[in-house]
């Protein structure tokens, strides 16, 4: 591998970094015959560690392990044919016979399966295939509770389902983990109110249904000793306060740290050693490499959107975005106008709110707009 700090996938536990006690804290969990609720921001490592759990030894040899990312899903429909998808992919590398076994049980799908003269399983189902969701959906769970090995399941951006156009989907999943408590579940998330209600709420479905799990930043020290290990494998050298700066840069965002340590390692030669001023170098080179797209992103997104987006980014942590101390500092025109610009910019994730402050998504779009703005 040639840049050792992954920005995308999971590739083995030597090139990820520390998460000892939540795999084990989650290993305890699903061995015990327990569903979690794995909460954290977009970005923070969930679904690494996920793939980190689900390729440890224990969880190899005894389990069928899946993971779908509904975060684009809309419908009941698409979370049916991610499933049904990722099932056929994970079942392919245990042989024909498994997979036929999932084609056996699931004959609303069977259609869309296929298998080549050598066995070979194939996935061709058309998202509009999917007629009758629940049905399929019945089957899938029938199928996975009675499996030649027990099942996780993992649902990443779970609090997407409450926004689907079908009308009572928690209902009808809880209904499901119920009556198959021989799979178990991995429901993760990154907004955090939208999931604490779907699970501490007594008026909804899976209220005290999993244990919860909060997913905190990585540990700039055991990350520092990390990384150093692998820029000296490469027979480069990392200087003192570099991962620490690179923290700061990222708030301690686990993607963005990856994405800074990613681009200062192909910066650095083989002899050379990091400098802190190579954080910057790096941080510059980044945002020159997205340019191009923050300012066409900027182009469509509305003026009075545009306006309250660049208040937040300058503000970097902001509160109180309604008083007239921030609408007079940033020249905004009303608290209602204001208002109504969150709303947009929090549907389309531009901005995140957490405990009454409001920040923007993209660690790089903020620091962008601080210098464009």
């Amino acid at each position: 591998m040639n840049n050792p700090f992954l920005i995308n996938g999971y590739e083995g536990p030597k090139y990820f970094c520390d998460r000892k006690a939540e795999t084990a804290s989650i290993l305890r969990e699903l061995s015990n015959g327990n569903n979690l609720a794995l909460i954290a921001p977009r970005r923070m490592g969930k679904s690494g560690l996920i793939q980190h759990c689900f390729g440890q030894s224990f969880i190899k040899k005894n389990y069928y392990t899946f993971y779908i990312d509904v975060y684009a899903t809309r419908s009941l429909q698409e979370f049916v044919f991610r499933l049904s998808r990722e099932i056929v992919q994970r079942l392919k590398p245990f042989g024909t016979k498994v997979v036929q076994g999932f084609w056996n049980c699931v004959k609303s799908l069977q259609a869309g399966i296929s298998f080549s003269p050598m066995g070979e399983p194939s996935f061709n189902l058309q998202l509009g295939e999917i007629a009758h969701c629940e049905s399929t959906l019945e089957e899938i769970f029938s199928y996975l509770s009675s499996a030649s090995r027990p099942c996780i399941v993992a649902i990443d951006e779970f609090q997407q389902i409450a926004n689907y156009s079908d009308k009572n989907v928690e209902a009808l999943l809880r209904t499901y983990v119920q009556k198959y408590p021989q799979i178990k579940f991995i429901f993760a998330g990154s907004q955090r109110h939208l999931l604490s209600q779907m699970f501490t709420s007594p008026s909804r479905p899976f209220y005290q249904s999993v244990s919860l799990m909060n997913l905190d930043c990585l540990n700039v020290a055991k990350y520092a000793t990390f990384a150093k290990s692998l820029f000296e494998a490469a027979g480069k050298s990392l200087g003192d306060g570099v991962v620490e700066k690179v923290f700061e840069i990222a708030h301690n965002v686990t993607w963005y740290v990856q994405k800074l340590m990613n681009t200062i390692f192909a910066q650095i030669q083989p002899g050379e050693s990091c400098s802190v001023a190579d954080v910057s170098e790096a941080l510059d080179y980044v945002l020159g490499t997205l340019d191009f797209s923050y300012r066409e992103l900027m182009f469509r997104i509305p003026d009075k959107q545009r306006e309250v987006l660049i208040a937040i980014a300058k503000e970097g942590r902001a509160e109180a975005v309604t008083s007239g101390t921030f609408l007079k500092k940033y020249h905004l025109n009303s608290a209602s106008t204001v208002q109504s610009a969150l709303r947009g910019l929090l549907e389309r994730d531009y901005v995140t709110q957490e405990q009454g402050c409001y920040y923007v998504y993209d660690q790089f779009l903020m620091y962008w707009l601080q210098r464009e703005y």
